[in-house]
């Protein structure tokens, strides 16, 4: 799922192309990816793009009195056109969800693939009508000391948890938590209460900053590619840490899996892995 550094990334490279520009149609090519009906979609034809944000890891395409909030999901993504194709868009056919088409010839597509469609895009007067947008804790990037330090003493999950719930700390996923972690050599199960939290704040600054800086000039085609490259541990399960030189340890779930390096976070022992240890009996 794109993350902050990605989003901001699809931020930068959007308010170079789209700002000021007119939108002149959009085509929907997977009915569930629209999440809101009033004030209806062709609402926006004609309109001024204005501005692109983020909160957390939504993309928010700016008019005036109307934002699309745009959501990516676990496959989804945003591919850009100088020339956007012309011909019309078959429903329900292949990975794309939502097309623009702008004044100026060019457009974007917000796409997904695979078979599970969770991708949203929301039109809505007021951003907060969308319940990601409304219920977002702050930043990752600006959240303040004191409101860290509060989301970990309060809570009883482990510190993988708080750092991903995006009402807590908005714009982290699985990717960069544990990074996160790596970089602060902190086992993902160690409890949120205990940890240090101005010394991890000042580590997930870095680590997200770094990967920010590192995609912000790209182009989205060659965003994720960038991405993969720049992960230490999450992914590479099986490789050495490029660190202590461990083997990096995965642990797995019904729907996705988190990467560590026992070496460098949990003092060379590996984390109970549930659904391996059920294959190994």
């Amino acid at each position: 799922m794109p993350e902050l550094p990605e989003v901001d990334a699809l931020v930068s490279f959007l308010r170079s192309k789209v700002v000021g520009d007119f939108i002149i149609r959009t085509d929907v090519g997977e009915l569930s990816i629209l999440k809101t009906a009033d004030p209806p979609l062709e609402a926006i034809s004609g309109l001024e793009i204005s501005w692109v944000s983020r909160v957390g890891k939504a993309l928010i395409v700016e008019f005036d009195g109307l934002d699309l909030v745009c959501r990516f999901a676990r496959a989804g993504w945003l591919v850009w056109h100088e020339d956007v194709p012309a011909g019309p868009v078959k429903m329900g056919k292949g990975p794309l969800g939502l097309r623009i088409h702008l004044a100026s010839g060019a457009g974007f597509d917000l796409s997904e693939a695979g078979t599970k469609k969770n991708a949203s895009v929301s039109l809505v007067s007021d951003r907060t009508e969308v319940p990601a947008i409304g219920n977002a804790g702050p930043d990752a990037l600006t959240i303040e000391e004191d409101q860290f330090a509060a989301a970990l003493a309060d809570s009883t999950s482990r510190i993988k948890t708080v750092l991903e719930d995006q009402q807590l700390i908005a714009g982290i996923g699985n990717a960069y938590s544990d990074e996160i972690l790596h970089a602060a050599k902190l086992s993902p199960f160690a409890p949120a209460s205990g940890v240090d939290a101005p010394a991890l704040l000042e580590t997930m600054r870095k680590v997200l900053g770094q990967a920010r800086d590192s995609l912000i000039d790209l182009p989205p085609a060659k965003v994720k590619a960038a991405k993969k490259r720049g992960l230490q541990v999450h992914g590479r399960a099986g490789e050495n840490c490029p660190v202590c030189g461990s083997t990096i340890a995965e642990v797995s779930y019904a729907d996705k899996s988190l990467q560590y390096c026992p070496g460098c976070q949990t003092g060379e022992k590996k984390l109970s892995d549930r659904r391996m240890d059920r294959l190994l009996k």
